[in-house]
């Protein structure tokens, strides 16, 4: 089966069922796992090069509706009647459904839905330790500094910091992603702030600029210097790599309950 990924995440899908081997070509941001590299790069999530997807002659186009702008995709995909699917998941559940579902689409639907139940599993052991913790931290998620996004009370990261013991400062907010202001985050006095800007580096990352906003040298999350630089594709794209994120903000957060956080390279899937 030929196929082709154009959105990371679903690359990230691919790879958890061992279909790599069978990925003829990916967006340019797509960089997990290593093997994909060689592929030919499409563009840009938000602007696939359809020609080059069209002359791949894909049997299947793993698309997604993550990202405001993909629409476009999906858009081109249908005039040119090439065979895709959407995958647009906003919770830990339903990454476990579109593993099994991408099983289905590619025949290996028993494989599939071993691998969703292990994904389940560790959820499910991080969530029987969120429910010993008591001293709930808030925590502001920053997906984007100006304007400011931050996920609300429908996205992955209201899930993974209740597992790891803490809570989702915008959680009372009813939406996947919540456009929001610097005055408005001071106001909601988180205890620590987690730095996750959408396709920016770590190293690009510039937590020195919070100090300068207004006022934000007054909030307790910086005056007690709880601000954390993370790595964007553990906590921003719905795949079983968030599950490498928990384990990181979980063992930041209360290393006294939860296991020590290990090499980056030690996924709990990968390695059962």
């Amino acid at each position: 089966m030929r196929i082709v990924s154009i959105c990371p995440s679903n690359t990230e899908l691919a790879a958890y069922l061992g279909l790599t081997s069978s990925l003829v070509g990916i967006d340019d941001y797509s960089d997990w796992p290593d093997e994909v590299q060689s592929l030919p790069k499409l563009g840009p999530d938000l602007d696939i090069d359809m020609d080059r997807v069209e002359s791949l002659k894909p049997d299947l186009v793993l698309a997604s509706l993550s990202v405001p702008g993909m629409e476009k995709n999906i858009e081109r995909l249908n005039e040119r009647n090439i065979p895709y699917h959407i995958f647009n998941p906003n919770t830990l559940e339903e990454i476990a459904e579109d593993l099994k579902t991408l099983g289905k689409l590619t025949g290996i639907e028993e494989h599939a839905a071993k691998v969703a139940a292990e994904f389940l599993k560790v959820i499910e052991k991080y969530r029987s330790i969120s429910r010993t913790v008591t001293d709930r931290p808030s925590l502001y998620w920053e997906w984007w500094p100006k304007p400011v996004f931050t996920p609300g009370g429908q996205n992955w990261l209201t899930e993974i910091s209740s597992l790891a013991g803490a809570e989702n400062c915008f959680q009372d907010v009813d939406k996947a992603s919540v456009e929001s202001d610097w005055e408005y985050v001071r106001n909601r006095e988180p205890d620590h702030v987690c730095l996750v800007w959408v396709g920016v580096q770590t190293k690009n990352v510039k937590p020195d600029l919070l100090w300068k906003r207004p006022n934000w040298d007054e909030m307790k999350a910086l005056r007690n210097n709880n601000v954390h630089v993370l790595d964007e594709p553990f906590f921003c794209r719905p795949s079983p790599r968030l599950l490498i994120g928990l384990q990181k903000i979980a063992a930041i957060l209360h290393p006294e309950k939860y296991p020590a956080f290990k090499l980056e390279t030690e996924d709990p899937l990968l390695k059962s």
